[in-house]
């Protein structure tokens, strides 16, 4: 399954806020076996919203939309992926009625907006506050607040699964550019990726769907490494 991520916000592009929502989601999709092929983030534009969206939710098994729901001008993301399904937003009842009866606010105590979300759209509940999201199509619309993102993430979470990746840390004081070799080889004899990430020292990350295999291939690399703790 590969699924791409999308953050909506001026605050991310501008470097204000930090976007601990698409690492946390690419974690924990990564340990479902989902491969997230892209994460992109936008600002609160209509436009760059539904182009993003549109493109995506063609391109890949499923999106996941973060950030740019309530009732401020500036939350403009139901909008934005109305706009991608060339559909219009709608007060919708169960919204309404989870309102209601969960959170305890009738439609007069919040702004009309709180209630719209695009047509043909199903609810998503906010266990941590009353911004609801929604799914339409392949397409999920989650809050930006991260602790009501990751509530609503797991009543979805269900809905994204694949093979497991199995990973093993073979850490070199080599420098990185002498390795190229060896990185080639052991991902020529084996079905694994191989990542290198310098420091202090060099870690090599293997990973893969089959265990025993990439255990073959790490072992494969000890071999041929001057090892190091990490």
């Amino acid at each position: 399954m590969e699924v791409a991520l999308v953050t909506v916000g001026d605050e991310i592009l501008s470097g204000e806020t930090t976007n601990t929502n698409a690492a946390w989601l690419g974690q924990r999709l990564r340990e479902s076996g989902v491969s997230v092929e892209r994460m992109t983030v936008v600002p609160d534009r209509i436009a760059d919203i539904a182009r993003v969206v549109n493109e995506y939710q063609a391109a890949y098994d499923a999106v996941i939309v973060t950030g740019g729901l309530g009732p401020t001008p500036d939350d403009v993301t139901m909008q934005g992926v109305a706009a991608a399904y060339g559909t219009e937003l709608e007060a919708d009842a169960a919204v309404s009625e989870w309102l209601e009866s969960e959170k305890g606010y009738s439609n007069d105590d919040l702004a009309p907006e709180t209630t719209h979300i695009p047509e043909r759209a199903t609810m998503l509940k906010n266990p941590e506050g009353v911004a609801p999201g929604c799914v339409i199509d392949n397409t999920y619309v989650l809050p930006g607040v991260p602790a009501e993102m990751q509530g609503m993430f797991d009543q979805v979470a269900d809905d994204f699964s694949g093979d497991p990746w199995y990973v093993e840390t073979v850490c070199t004081p080599e420098p990185e550019s002498h390795l190229l070799d060896r990185i080639t080889e052991v991902q020529k004899q084996y079905d694994v990726t191989v990542g290198s990430y310098p420091g202090k020292n060099v870690r090599l990350r293997i990973e893969g769907t089959d265990p025993d295999i990439v255990e073959d291939a790490a072992s494969w690399l000890r071999e041929r490494v001057d090892l190091t703790q990490a």
